[in-house]
């Protein structure tokens, strides 16, 4: 009797098990919850969490955008605004089904990448490919050529971007322990 039966894709899962399966901390997935108000796991009794199979293809989607691509919260969200909660769980049933993910945003006039024109878009469907907007394929042809010294200064941009971004990830994680601990202190009375 000592032996663990796994549970079955259909059941559902505690936030611990959850976790476990999205490989992310427990107080990620809660703040998830907050930030992406289309995350909402079933509550019982307590308030205790459980996250349907629906739920996971979500999470794993809203993990694929945010860990995988590199989008920030505020990206993430404007995906949904845009393409809706069905584009993100496709991206998370693609993920456990363990296919390739290749997503090729649309960037507006104030971007980089322009949509592809009509007769430069594929010969039919791409199925590794999730399309952001209706006309969302990005022309296969390479960017116009650019100076070294752009390059270089948009490398070095970009580096510090990232940086910037691992500091803010940094201190929303640090902020959300404190809010945990304070949690925590409050319930026992302290």
């Amino acid at each position: 009797m000592g032996q663990s039966v796994a549970k079955s894709a259909e059941a559902f899962r505690t936030i611990s098990e959850a976790a476990k399966e999205l490989d992310v901390p427990q107080h990620v997935l809660r703040h998830w919850e907050e930030v992406f108000g289309q995350v909402r796991p079933m509550r019982r009794a307590g308030g205790r969490r459980y996250y349907r199979p629906l739920d996971l293809d979500l999470l794993r989607g809203i993990r694929v955008l945010l860990y995988d691509q590199r989008y920030t919260t505020k990206g993430v969200q404007k995906i949904f605004k845009d393409e809706g909660i069905k584009y993100i769980s496709e991206l998370g049933r693609r993920v456990a089904a363990g296919q390739s993910i290749d997503i090729r945003p649309v960037i507006d006039e104030d971007g980089a990448l322009p949509n592809a024109a009509p007769d430069n878009k594929t010969n039919g469907a791409d199925d590794d490919v999730l399309e952001l907007g209706a006309d969302a394929r990005v022309s296969p042809a390479p960017p116009p050529a650019m100076s070294a010294d752009v390059r270089k200064t948009l490398t070095a941009l970009l580096a510090r971007l990232e940086k910037v971004q691992e500091v803010l990830d940094e201190a929303s994680l640090a902020l959300e322990a404190i809010d945990v601990a304070d949690e925590q202190r409050s319930a026992h009375g302290k």
